[in-house]
């Protein structure tokens, strides 16, 4: 009863009520299509949408998968399947996530295309036994004569505008650590759709966390034709001379204004870069970046501790330590449960990312 109160709660307020803009109180920006043809404005609901559309109309063995999946899901972001597809292809689970996960497992293990969806990222953990010791070891202990894929699993992360701590944790740093899947987060709508068919299309398991706070807020020209961005892959937004910055996710959009800021307050001229996937992440695209500018500066929503931040300084310092000029700055969320009313001040700013890039040209 608790349980069915709750998602009929979050239903109401998450589903059609998400906040317009971004925690800085800045509007999304949009960006250029990533590939060319004919385009539509999508919000990243509906770029997630399309992708799945797109997944099941050219893979008849593809199935869509979680709990309310089949009435659209929370965020609304498998609205309309289930009547195109079918309940045989679309369809509820029970409110297990080891259940959803494991039923994954078998069903890519069979030859079939599995799409799961957890409902917050936050209740993705009573499926870590099945994360860790099932999905990411098949191929392992085959001997490569059997694998988990395509398996991806689906889960909106990150900060809501009002999620609390239990809707709007930063789980990505968990997965991370597993040899043998693969993180994808993408930044917005048309990042969204390409990296999520490829994702899709994996013959790994793939967990695809999708920044839930730009659900409604981002919006752009995306391409409706089908196409795929490569997975473990950084892209580079912005060239700059002084200092990398790096990030991945919903913290792009503020990265963005802290560039901005950078370069009209204090002429700095910043490289930002978008991991993109960031198990395995690119190595080579930061390293020849921060080779070149002398100054990393990490961002995520995450907390600080053992955050994913703190991979990307080390293999940065091992890396390029002859060419820093400044001590890496990690700008991330405060290492304390996600807090309600105080949101606002746990997620790194602009302000505080601006300040980081301060600090370390000022060294």
């Amino acid at each position: 009863m608790a349980g069915r109160l709750a998602r009929s709660l979050l239903q109401r307020r998450f589903g059609q009520r998400l906040p317009v803009r971004l925690a800085s109180g800045e509007a999304y920006v949009p960006e250029k299509p990533p590939v060319e043809g004919k385009t539509e404005n999508m919000k990243l609901v509906h770029a997630i949408n399309n992708a799945l559309d797109i997944a099941m109309e050219t893979d008849s063995t593809a199935a869509i998968f979680g709990e309310d999946v089949g009435f659209g899901g929370v965020f609304r972001c498998s609205a309309n399947l289930r009547d195109k597809y079918g309940s045989n292809r679309v369809f509820n689970t029970p409110l297990s996530e080891q259940g959803i996960v494991g039923f994954g497992i078998g069903l890519a293990t069979q030859g079939s295309t599995a799409i799961a969806e957890i409902q917050f990222a936050d209740y993705i953990h009573p499926a870590f036994d099945q994360v860790v010791n099932e999905a990411a070891k098949y191929r392992y202990r085959s001997a490569s004569h059997y694998h988990c894929g395509p398996l991806t699993v689906r889960a909106p992360y990150g900060a809501v505008g009002h999620g609390g701590h239990y809707h709007s944790q930063s789980v990505e740093g968990f997965y991370a650590h597993v040899p043998g899947i693969k993180v994808v987060i993408p930044r917005g709508p048309s990042q969204a759709k390409g990296l999520l068919l490829a994702s899709i299309r994996d013959q790994n398991p793939v967990f695809f966390f999708e920044p839930k706070w730009l659900y409604q807020a981002a919006a752009e020209e995306v391409p409706v034709a089908d196409y795929e961005l490569p997975l473990s892959k950084a892209e580079i937004l912005q060239s700059g001379s002084d200092v990398t910055v790096l990030g991945y996710g919903s913290q792009i959009q503020i990265l963005r204004q802290a560039c901005e800021m950078a370069q009209s307050e204090l002429g700095v001229s910043c490289e930002l870069i978008d991991l993109r996937t960031i198990l395995p992440w690119d190595e080579d695209t930061v390293i020849q970046s921060v080779c070149k500018t002398g100054r990393l500066v990490v961002s995520h929503e995450a907390p600080l501790t053992a955050g994913f931040g703190a991979e990307l300084a080390a293999t940065v310092q091992a890396e390029c330590f002859n060419h820093l000029e400044a001590p890496i700055q990690r700008v991330c969320g405060w290492d304390t449960p996600f807090p309600l009313i105080f949101e606002p001040f746990y997620i790194p700013n602009k302000v505080r990312c601006f300040d980081a890039i301060r600090t370390v040209v000022d060294y």
